[in-house]
């Protein structure tokens, strides 16, 4: 049977008067991981970490009333959250598996029976010198997980030919090589990657891309500048600018032929 420690000074702190917040600590302290390594849904944990959905920690603190059962609200595990995090007893981060909750001196209440003053298993001092130890470890761990996040960041993606991705990066490619067919051919995956960026982290459109693409090597400057994804998404909105000045020039045979692609920006 697995157990945990907790300092009585508890009993006299804030925590103990918040009833919500101090289950949430108590739920979290019991629940994280006493070793690092662990691996939950492809998350690497270290000690004192704990990984659950929002969703999950409201039905892990449900409680009864009456003859039904009763779970507190988003906002309340939220508000209790942010108490925790102010006070310095916890931190969070986000992953695609959910929240990855750890508790700030889980080592320090796991080894040292909580914070002590001067008492316990040794003297102030030798409890100083463990402090600094766990403190030196800490830093290891976060330096660590730093690394570990670097290298996952790293990882590059691999885009299908027959993806929108790829194909709106080939399709780059050849507009530019009908103004210059003796183009070197590019890092198609670094360029369809510069695409997925700009849709998903800029919330371009496909159409957007895909006719400021075509507008952009129409234009006489522009043709000779705007020469990759990773270029054009710089200047995404400079670009549009400059088309929507475009369209407000009087129509003549000129303005008429530069504006052959029109790009819709809702203006």
């Amino acid at each position: 049977m697995s157990w945990f420690k907790m300092s009585r000074c508890v009993f006299d702190s804030d925590l103990w008067h918040d009833v919500s917040t101090f289950r949430l600590f108590m739920l979290l302290i019991g629940k994280a991981t006493p070793f690092d390594g662990k691996r939950v849904a492809g998350e690497v944990l270290r000690k004192g970490q704990y990984l659950r959905s929002y969703e999950k920690l409201r039905e892990d603190l449900a409680y009864k009333m009456g003859r039904g059962k009763k779970e507190y609200s988003k906002k309340t595990i939220h508000n209790c959250l942010q108490k925790l995090i102010k006070a310095g007893r916890i931190t969070v981060r986000e992953t695609d598996q959910g929240t990855v909750f750890t508790v700030v001196n889980y080592v320090k209440y796991q080894e040292f029976g909580g914070i002590a003053e001067g008492t316990g298993n040794g003297t102030a001092e030798k409890l100083h010198e463990r402090d600094k130890q766990t403190q030196k470890d800490n830093k290891h761990l976060k330096h660590l997980e730093h690394l570990s996040i670097k290298h996952k960041d790293r990882r590059k993606r691999v885009y299908d030919v027959s993806s929108l991705h790829y194909k709106l990066a080939q399709h780059f490619y050849e507009q530019i090589k009908r103004n210059n067919p003796e183009h070197l051919e590019p890092d198609m995956q670094k360029w369809a990657d510069d695409i997925r960026k700009m849709m998903e982290i800029d919330k371009r459109s496909e159409e957007q891309i895909r006719d400021l693409i075509e507008w952009a090597q129409q234009d006489d400057f522009e043709m000779a500048v705007v020469l990759s994804p990773s270029k054009l998404r710089k200047r995404f909105d400079a670009l549009a600018i400059k088309v929507r000045q475009q369209k407000r020039q009087p129509a003549t045979v000129e303005t008429i032929a530069a504006t052959k692609y029109e790009y819709d920006y809702g203006f």
